[in-house]
């Protein structure tokens, strides 16, 4: 079992403490338990929210001792440093081996603490610039919607918590269990683009139509030659058209949401089948075991046997072994 807690302050935020315990903290009918969760804060009792209400924490900064993941779930006001006491329960949870993990404004916790010193992070696009500014020695990213940056990883913008948390169950354990959960939240398993897509200003005279039709065309044909001017086509527009409606929608290109498409296939056939590399890049659109290894390596830095000891085909869920 995969202990996660979730560190509060308040004024706590309860959308992004939402986003955590709502991924690791439901038991679903159908699905094996891998997660057990809880919250904690510097002084257990009533914890004040934005929405009005105090919650009851019973659980102080020790639990952080037994956790394997450690969330901050934002970080408001993101000026204020954390208490020393806050700091230093961070820092040796991360030095004990686990995960330690911001939702939005909590990456200024994380930067406070340290542990974000040389490293690639993010945090909301209007917070970006002042998390470089404060902390010149954080590599900071302000369009992505996270980075996973293997024992310390952060997400964007509030909703995109949900990407980070969903993207860490992918990772512990494997795309089918992460769907699995994706789908009893009405919710894609992956979303395509950077979050400088919702921190533009609105163009709505360019989002003429939808692009569903055609995305479920093309997630339907994955094991075809399907093209960008095939897309186009099917859409009845031309392939520039077609690119522009890609980024102001998704925020990606229609190659690069293809070729996305394509691997998250490849990575469910490794899960679920023993088939040899060559078919599993033939069904997944990528055309050779040998594409299918350089494209895997781009994307998931690593190769697909790799992934597919790590997530044998004979879980139905992908238990790593």
């Amino acid at each position: 079992m995969h202990r996660v807690v979730a560190l509060v302050r308040q004024p706590q935020s309860t959308f992004e403490l939402a986003c955590a315990a709502q991924v690791f903290g439901i038991e679903r009918a159908g699905l094996p338990t891998r997660y057990a969760f809880g919250v904690c804060t510097e002084r257990p009792g009533p914890v004040a929210t934005y929405a009005g209400y105090d919650m009851v924490v019973t659980d102080g900064l020790d639990v952080l001792g037994e956790a394997d993941t450690v969330v901050v779930p934002g970080w408001l006001p993101a000026g204020e440093p954390p208490s020393s006491a806050v700091a230093g329960a961070l820092r040796r949870a991360h030095r004990r081996g686990a995960r330690v993990v911001s939702i939005c404004s909590g990456a200024f916790a994380l930067a406070y603490a340290g542990l974000l010193d040389g490293r690639r992070a993010t945090t909301h696009w209007n917070l970006a610039g002042r998390l470089a500014a404060s902390f010149p020695q954080v590599l900071v990213e302000p369009d992505v919607l996270y980075v996973d940056d293997g024992d310390v990883a952060t997400s964007a913008g509030s909703g995109a918590g949900f990407d980070l948390c969903m993207h860490l169950v992918r990772r512990d354990q494997g795309a089918g269990y992460a769907a699995h959960i994706a789908r009893t939240m009405v919710m894609p398993p992956h979303r395509e683009g950077g979050q400088l897509q919702y921190a533009a200003p609105p163009r709505p005279e360019h989002i003429d139509a939808t692009l569903a039709p055609v995305l479920e065309w093309a997630a339907a044909r994955l094991g075809e030659p399907v093209t960008v001017d095939d897309l186009a086509a099917h859409a009845g527009v031309s392939a520039r058209t077609l690119t522009r409606r890609f980024a102001e929608q998704l925020g990606t290109s229609p190659g690069r949401w293809l070729l996305g498409q394509r691997i998250t296939a490849a990575r469910d056939l490794l899960e679920s089948s023993d088939l040899p590399l060559d078919a599993v890049a033939r069904r997944a659109g990528l055309s050779s075991a040998t594409n299918l290894r350089r494209r895997f390596l781009d994307a998931l830095g690593t190769t697909p046997g790799a992934y597919r000891r790590l997530f044998r085909a004979g879980s139905r869920w992908g238990q790593p072994t």
